[in-house]
């Protein structure tokens, strides 16, 4: 059973709630890592948070809902080994893991209703990483990581 790392800040508590429970139907285990009320947080602390824990092993892709998604965007991918994909169709949630080999999923939880975020979070599980000339893109892209 693949493990999902889901988190959220204030501005995505009912989505995050929604796909939570998406997820467990899809029997994914799912490990909430927060937050759990709409009281104001702060966003990059539940994205690093997620993005340590898939680049530790301790889930195998991770989901991140803000308002827009945009600052758990840029937050989760500072964490070295994330490709975290702020993704707003279906289209784009299936060209993030095919092309990108993307581990964490960005949603705005004020700009998607629930059944278009829960078919953009089905299409990215569902999709899978091509490799070939995507593996070398993303190699320069570990290799500048790894420079800084």
């Amino acid at each position: 059973m693949t493990k999902v790392l889901i988190a959220c800040d204030h501005g995505g508590v009912d989505l995050k709630k929604q796909l939570a429970g998406d997820l467990a139907s899809w029997e994914y285990e799912v490990v909430d890592l927060g937050v759990n009320d709409h009281s104001s947080v702060n966003y990059p602390d539940y994205a690093l948070k997620l993005g340590r824990g898939v680049v530790a092993g301790e889930g195998e892709l991770g989901v991140l809902v803000c308002g827009t998604g945009i600052g758990m965007s840029i937050a989760v991918n500072k964490v070295p080994g994330v490709r975290g994909a702020l993704v707003s169709d279906e289209y784009s949630a299936r060209m993030a893991r095919q092309h990108n080999n993307a581990n964490v999923v960005c949603l705005g939880g004020r700009v998607l209703g629930p059944d278009t975020a829960r078919a953009i979070l089905k299409a990215f599980l569902d999709a899978e990483f091509e490799g070939d000339r995507h593996q070398r893109r993303l190699d320069l892209i570990s290799a500048a990581e790894s420079r800084g």
